[in-house]
């Protein structure tokens, strides 16, 4: 044990050796510990929405989807279909609700490039877009169905068929039992994955598009297999990309989103039971000032001493959802602390490659994204931070009108 200890510490001081020293000097102002400064929702959602900008701007395969990272190591990453995909929805919103122009090319731009390479079986590949081979696979085949049900729903009919390929692909490939076997990532350890309730609910979100029933009856088979693998602790079996007895809070976050998806669109009691026990589970190691460790074990205890912080407002986003659902505070608490802890993670100044991204992991040397600024981060942080904003305007509407009463 001792020897394997030193060979580890011995790996780990080669490889800081030669890491660059941008790399260097970020992981010892994380170990400082966080800042005090919380830049607040509003200010945090515009600088990670000029962030994804930059990262659609700067990838190095120059078409239109989001670059997957920036590195401190390899500096801009290739388009990640599968990101770009549920990038979409979030990007279309603050167009919206901003009557942003730019922010409303860009979905568009995402969304021409993601039907251009599209399989003609309706299937989206794995990993970037430079991997080789190009092949299908599920998950990202949902992820990015969820982009292009927002873009009919925005732009109209002439993303439909796409969405149409790419859903019905999704029903004909799955098993019997409601998983998907047939086309998994090569990037994943092989097995069963109970986090596809998120390509899920890209079926649902399709179902609600189209009116289709076999989308709908597709997806809810899906979670109902899911279920069957949570523990009576609200702990899922078969939920991490490598790692299944110690999952990503990040996989956690997709079966979590997927089995609210399924409650809100079926209103089935057994999906919100499932959401209410595994939102009680996650809140077990949370800590005071908003720590989620990155992964952990079934008994809801860390294993690890970073945060992986896209599970982390993945998680609180559902929680936000929870609150909505019940009222219960301790949701609204838990998923402010964590939002409030990724805030503080966020640069607000310096150079534009990492001025309002969001690190894989903190400190930036854990294991989920070593070094790295993901536009997924990004993305799901705007989301959970413009939750809490949607919740704290309802708060204070009705504690107005209620003063006023």
């Amino acid at each position: 044990m001792i020897t394997k200890s030193i060979k580890k510490l011995g790996r780990s001081l080669i490889y800081l050796a030669k890491t660059p020293i941008t790399a260097k000097i970020e992981s010892l102002k994380d170990l400082k510990g966080l800042p005090l400064d919380d830049p607040g929702p509003s200010r945090s959602i515009d600088e990670a929405l000029i962030w994804l900008g930059r990262a659609q701007d700067n990838s190095i395969t120059k078409d239109g989807g989001v670059a997957n990272h920036y590195s401190f190591l390899r500096g801009w990453g290739a388009s990640y279909p599968e990101t770009t995909g549920y990038i979409i929805p979030t990007i279309i919103k603050h167009a919206k609700e901003r009557s942003n122009g730019t922010l409303m090319d860009r979905a568009e731009r995402m969304l021409n490039w993601l039907v251009s390479i599209q399989f003609s079986e309706g299937g989206f590949q794995a990993g970037t877009i430079d991997a080789k081979p190009a092949i299908p696979c599920t998950f990202n085949t949902g992820q990015i169905l969820l982009g292009l049900t927002e873009g009919v729903r925005t732009f109209g009919n002439r993303y439909r068929e796409p969405m149409r390929k790419a859903a019905d692909w999704l029903v004909e490939t799955q098993d019997n039992d409601g998983c998907w076997r047939k086309f998994p990532t090569p990037y994943a350890a092989p097995g069963e994955k109970s986090y596809e309730t998120h390509v899920a609910w890209g079926l649902l979100e399709a179902a609600e598009v189209d009116n289709n029933e076999r989308y709908f009856s597709s997806a809810l088979m899906n979670v109902n297999w899911a279920i069957r693998h949570q523990n009576d602790n609200g702990w899922f079996d078969k939920c991490c990309l490598t790692e299944p007895l110690r999952p990503l809070t990040h996989t956690l976050g997709y079966v979590f989103r997927g089995l609210l998806e399924a409650y809100m669109h079926s209103k089935d009691k057994k999906f919100f039971s499932a959401c209410k026990n595994l939102a009680d589970g996650l809140i077990k190691p949370l800590r005071d000032d908003g720590f989620l460790p990155g992964r952990l074990i079934s008994n809801w205890e860390g294993s690890v001493s970073w945060a992986c912080l896209t599970g982390s407002v993945q998680v609180a986003y559902c929680w936000f959802s929870m609150y909505k659902l019940t009222g219960k505070e301790k949701y609204l608490r838990a998923a402010s602390s964590v939002n409030k802890f990724v805030r503080r993670t966020q640069k607000t100044s310096g150079p534009e490659e990492t001025r309002g991204g969001i690190k894989g992991s903190f400190p930036i040397f854990g294991d989920y994204g070593k070094f790295q600024f993901l536009n997924w981060a990004a993305k799901f942080f705007i989301d959970s931070n413009s939750i809490e904003i949607e919740i704290n305007d309802e708060r204070s509407k009705s504690l107005l009108n209620k003063n006023f009463l």
